[in-house]
């Protein structure tokens, strides 16, 4: 057993103040809290300093290049990544330092997240369990350079935390389509920049393929009108991200504005 295992938490922010205040509440055991802010102007900065003096004000990176930046400004060795809308359960809290204070078989862990839709827990859709990395050692593990779906890249066996942490990412489907067209133009620069092609069939079947995969093979129509609605609007994503990529291939080639 460790004597006294270190954990900093990292977070990132930008007008995150209906938030933020729960999600620091909840990571009051860490060592250090360490906030990567890139501009808010709604009160966010105000809130995070009742809580830490790890404050920063860092340009806008994208996802990946601003959580590893949150990392490498952080004291300790084990890092624990939450976002804004997210909240550590006790039970959580507790699972995470038994495993800083012994000696851990995996340099990464992986932690199931319960998401919410207002009021509604969401079960289905493939919206649980949600594992990605959030606790890991970063002499053995990074964020990925992605600026939108980033993720922890790790060396060796990852495991797997029990407890879950709690997502109250959208109160209303307002939000998530305010949110759709933003991640599907980041996620189409990010496929062009990496060499992706659209083609006619990417338009006509990915989208309902997306539909069917929700809804059907991750049994979305469980979670009731909510499941429907998280079907249509991924197809929605879908289609647009792959429009979007259409575009950019056209500036990039325009002689192929005819082809399909």
């Amino acid at each position: 057993m460790t004597a006294d295992p270190k954990i900093s938490v990292v977070i990132i922010s930008k007008n995150e103040s209906r938030n933020i205040e729960e999600c620091l509440k909840s990571v009051l055991w860490a060592d250090e809290i360490v906030v990567v802010d890139s501009g808010s102007s709604d009160g966010t900065q105000e809130i995070v300093l009742k809580y830490t003096n790890r404050l920063y004000f860092v340009e806008w990176l994208g996802f990946g290049p601003q959580k590893q930046k949150a990392v490498d400004l952080a004291g300790n060795d084990w890092i624990f990544n939450i976002d804004c809308d997210e909240r550590v359960t006790p039970e959580l809290a507790r699972e995470i330092l038994n495993i800083a204070g012994t000696e851990p078989s995996c340099y990464a862990y992986t932690v199931p997240r319960r998401t919410f839709i207002a009021n509604k827990e969401i079960r289905h859709s493939g919206w649980y369990p949600d594992r990605t990395i959030r606790l890991f050692h970063r002499r053995h593990a990074r964020f990925s350079d992605s600026i939108v779906h980033e993720r922890v890249e790790a060396e060796g066996a990852v495991g797997a935390c029990a407890s879950d942490m709690l997502h109250y990412s959208f109160r209303n489907f307002s939000e998530i389509i305010d949110k759709l067209n933003k991640y599907a133009m980041l996620s189409a620069e990010q496929m062009a920049v990496a060499g992706k092609r659209c083609s006619f069939i990417d338009l006509l079947l990915r989208p309902p393929a997306a539909f069917i995969k929700i809804y059907l093979l991750r049994a979305g129509f469980l979670d009731g009108i909510e499941g429907l609605g998280i079907a249509v609007l991924t197809a929605t994503q879908t289609f647009l991200k792959y429009l979007m990529l259409r575009e950019h291939n056209l500036k990039k080639h325009p002689s192929n504005r005819n082809e399909s």
